[in-house]
């Protein structure tokens, strides 16, 4: 049985202040990127990555362009410390790639990091503890004075081992659980562990402050960010970085308020893979500024491509609806939707427009490689002729007339609704040429020859059920003649109520395409389309059909 009442808030509020993040509206420019996926994305993994799959993985993000990659925690286990010296054994990490490294602060481990990451070109020690109030009391049972202890040892200790190698290091330390923790304390923490290392405008820190598990409602965590960010000392060479989880969904608004406060780097996972509900998507953030005008400088022009590697290395599965990568995220089934969004593209494209302004899709499908015809507009039951019709033109060329638009949307649907299925651009152009297109059972005008006689005098030989006959009329054009002469011929009265016509933009360039609307006696209206390289031709038949699909028999 749920009890409310075992519950209240456990995270602690930085102190008033009048938050200047409050009164910006949008992200001005990309944060620095230290990708995660390869600690706390393994770790979360049902069975971690093995060497060759973590080496693939890492190769992934470096083609992606991220410039800082926490490859692991090496002192944990054997297929993390081999992994590291990997890539750096075999010359896998670029000039401008740092790899970084975690390790907790306790001296031996400190010290097989160290010996880790010999003649690694660019690395990050990343070193933690644990400062919130309740790892203090329930897990290491220590004072605010003794948990202090354990970081500036472990900088101490740190700092020192970095001047008896001969490698380029930085620095990063993270009170971990920093959201369960007095930010008051927080910052004396942190600030006494900047005293010992001393950054400069040559070897910055990072200080770090991770939601490493998610309390409060984001502006919280963003006065949290604002208040250390004022507050730190050797602000200006300090890196203030962020590593949020996701434990109530917040994890990207977490992030973005907090850019707003004053963070300046962001660690986080490829599709927010980590422990428990995960840490930051960074491809929904990188992303989210894209849609912006923001250059996020990381690539994600082949998307499709990212959601395969990620998924054949990890196991995992990206979600449908995830923002930007999902299979569906640009889906419109909805006839309204479908509608709005092909007259978008329609006006975009008479415009000549670069400004991206598409009602319903938030950015263009093609940036990140996606398609227009396989991903945007989607058929089942529930979409609507502008959709339909928006296909059908997409992928074949047929613009079809308003009302016939309508007419076919009803027979789409009704496939759609029988079978319980999406319908694809095949299917929907295979039931458009069953339906309409160059019908001639059970009539067909087999030909016709024309004389110019006070108007146009054809001579129509009509086929039904296999028997030809001759019949002439006369009409105030070609199409009027032969129209009738089939109703001379069946007796069935009929007016044509819409005609139009257009050169089909796929496939042959010679061919024509003509709708025809007939209005039949009893009111109903019956619609037909034919082609072929002869206009005239092309509306004769499109004629037939249109009293083919009008259900009268002679």
């Amino acid at each position: 049985m749920m009890d409310v009442t075992k519950y209240s808030p456990g995270y602690y509020p930085a102190p008033k202040n009048e938050y200047r993040w409050v009164h910006k509206d949008h992200i001005e420019k990309a944060p620095m990127w230290c990708s995660v996926d390869l600690r706390d994305g393994n770790q979360s993994l049902i069975i971690p990555m093995d060497l060759n799959e973590k080496i693939r993985f890492y190769n992934l993000l470096v083609n992606m362009g991220f410039k800082e990659i926490e490859v692991g925690f090496p002192a944990a286990s054997d297929t993390e410390y081999n992994f590291l010296r990997t890539l750096i054994d075999k010359n896998m990490i670029p000039d401008d790639v740092t790899v970084q490294v975690l390790t907790q602060c306790r001296d031996h481990i400190i010290r097989k990091t160290f010996e880790s990451i010999q003649g690694a070109p660019n690395t990050i020690v990343h070193f933690y503890n644990s400062t919130s109030v309740a790892q203090r009391e329930q897990v290491f049972k220590k004072s605010k004075d003794e948990i202090m202890k354990i970081a500036t040892d472990g900088a101490e200790l740190v700092k020192k081992l970095a001047s008896e190698y001969d490698s380029k290091f930085r620095f990063e330390y993270s009170p971990e659980s920093f959201t369960g923790t007095e930010p008051e304390y927080a910052l004396d923490v942190c600030n006494a562990v900047l005293d010992i290392l001393e950054p400069t405008p040559d070897n910055q820190v990072i200080i770090n402050l991770p939601v490493t598990v998610s309390m409060s409602m984001s502006h919280i965590y963003a006065n949290q960010i604002e208040y250390m960010s004022d507050n730190l000392r050797y602000r200006d060479n300090v890196v203030l970085s962020i590593h949020p989880h996701n434990d109530r969904g917040c994890g990207v608004a977490d992030t973005e308020l907090a850019l707003l406060a004053g963070a300046d780097r962001v660690e986080g996972t490829l599709f927010g893979n980590g422990e428990r509900t995960g840490n930051v998507d960074i491809i929904t953030l990188a992303m989210n500024m894209y849609s912006h005008g923001v250059d996020p400088h990381l690539d994600f022009s082949d998307m499709p491509n990212i959601v395969k590697e990620y998924e054949e290395i990890t196991d995992m599965h990206v979600y449908e609806r995830t923002p930007y990568a999902g299979s569906l995220v640009f889906a419109a089934f909805s006839g309204s939707h479908q509608d709005a969004i092909a007259k978008g593209m329609k006006w975009r494209e008479e415009k000549n427009l670069h400004q991206w302004t598409v009602p319903y899709i938030t950015i263009d499908p093609t940036d990140i490689g996606r398609t227009y015809d396989a991903d945007v507009i989607r058929v089942n039951s529930q979409s609507g002729k502008g959709g339909i019709g928006y296909i059908l033109a997409m992928n074949y060329g047929y613009e079809l007339p308003k009302d016939m638009r309508e007419n076919f949307s009803y027979k789409v649907k009704g496939v759609s609704d029988r079978t319980h299925s999406e319908m694809k651009p095949d299917e929907i152009y295979q039931i458009f040429k069953d339906t309409y297109l160059n019908k001639t059972k059970p009539m067909d005008v087999v030909e016709a020859h024309y004389v110019q006689d006070d108007g146009i005098l054809a001579k129509v030989s009509i086929e039904l059920n296999g028997n030809v006959n001759v019949v002439q009329a006369h009409g105030n054009g070609r199409l009027d003649a032969v129209t009738n002469a089939i109703k001379k011929y069946t007796g069935i009265k009929f007016k044509i109520e819409h005609y139009s016509e257009h050169s089909l933009s796929h496939g042959s360039n010679s061919d024509a395409v003509a709708y025809i609307g007939l209005r039949l006696e009893s009111g109903e209206m019956t619609w037909g389309a034919g082609t072929d390289s002869d206009i005239i031709k092309a509306g004769i038949k499109a004629l037939v059909s249109a009293y083919n699909n009008s259900g009268y028999i002679v």
